[in-house]
């Protein structure tokens, strides 16, 4: 049996980076050989025990790229050493929400780095349909960008902005920073961000934000102010707070839209005015992975350079290095990604 190395989340805050055997290919599924694998807020979660913890030992990772290495009897219209990347959400394929591309709710889902072993490793095992080509002649730390792109695509669709629109978005880090972006390229305006530390506030407007609120204690006037009093047509939550998720409610205009992104403790609860709901036909809608066609949106974005990638591809690590990488993260807040790569002699920071 041939074997790789992979970073394995044996408990809560603790990687071991060792050897363990490569996953068996089956007859409908793909082995991926791993060339960049970014470190997401989620893989945080899962690191510091908030998420998933009832399946570690695991291999996290869901942002990766890669090429095919191997494929099972029944693959057909993939070629070995294709560059590819992979839609992470597997349902099973043929019930209700499947159909209707809401793959989470699928009672069969299961997310590749997030309930079964992911891209933290040499190699990953993906199931076929999921993979998706990849252009060669765009660089891997872009691509290894498709899953959080898709996943501000799909926010996007869910909240139903359209031109002209005013956008508040709570938190310009990683995936704030893409949900900024999203929104300039809709043609939202203005879009105004809320954003404490300085370097990522500094980010968010080279990523297109019109207004970046630094202090937290003028908020509401600020966000009155650019939108002639109303208050916003919708507020994004990116952080996964809940006194934020109240703040939302205050912030957005009658009639106006939460888009519930960020991912809170499973027990957290956020009071709600529900009269206050009804007389001013106001909404809420949760979204929180990009699948299906948001993956080859992403990709499209991306491989046409619409996002601004810099902050994103600045510090790539070894695999060697995972648990040092995920105890620094947020250290350097003008650093947006962290991505892994399955060398075991170098590492570029």
């Amino acid at each position: 049996m041939k074997t790789m190395q992979a970073a394995v989340l044996t408990a809560p805050g603790c990687f071991e980076v060792k050897e363990v055997l490569v996953p068996a290919v089956g007859p409908d599924d793909v082995l991926v050989k791993v060339d960049r694998c970014g470190i997401c807020g989620t893989d945080i979660h899962i690191f510091q025990g908030h998420y998933s913890s009832d399946r570690l030992p695991l291999i996290p990772g869901h942002e990766f790229v890669g090429t095919i290495h191997c494929m099972g009897e029944k693959v057909s219209g993939l070629d070995m050493g294709q560059r590819v990347v992979a839609d992470i959400n597997v349902g099973c394929g043929h019930c209700y929400f499947c159909r209707k591309n809401e793959i989470l709710n699928c009672s069969e889902m299961q997310q590749i780095g997030i309930h079964r072993d992911g891209g933290f490793a040499e190699y990953v095992m993906v199931p076929a349909r999921q993979i998706i080509k990849a252009p060669a002649d765009v660089p891997l730390e872009v691509l290894a960008l498709t899953e959080p792109v898709a996943c501000v695509v799909r926010a996007a669709r869910k909240s139903g902005i359209g031109f002209g629109q005013s956008v508040v978005v709570l938190g310009a880090g990683p995936i704030g920073n893409l949900h900024i972006q999203m929104m300039r390229l809709i043609g939202a305006a203005p879009v105004i961000a809320v954003e404490l530390s300085s370097e990522r506030a500094a980010l968010a407007l080279q990523a297109g934000a019109d207004v970046v609120i630094t202090q937290a204690s003028n908020v509401l006037d600020i966000v009155k102010k650019e939108t002639d009093g109303r208050g916003a047509d919708v507020v994004i939550e990116s952080i996964g707070s809940p006194a934020l998720y109240a703040q939302s409610f205050e912030l957005i205009r009658r009639g106006g839209h939460v888009a519930a992104f960020g991912i809170t403790g499973p027990d957290d609860i956020v009071p709600l005015k529900i009269l206050d709901t009804v007389l001013r036909e106001n909404s809420i809608k949760g979204s929180v992975a990009g699948m299906g066609e948001d993956m080859y949106d992403a990709l499209t974005l991306l491989t046409h350079g619409r996002f601004r990638v810099e902050p994103f591809i600045q510090s790539v690590v070894a695999l060697s290095g995972i648990q040092a990488a995920f105890e620094s993260l947020g250290k350097n807040p003008g650093i947006l990604k962290v991505q892994i790569y399955p060398d075991r002699n170098k590492s570029v920071l």
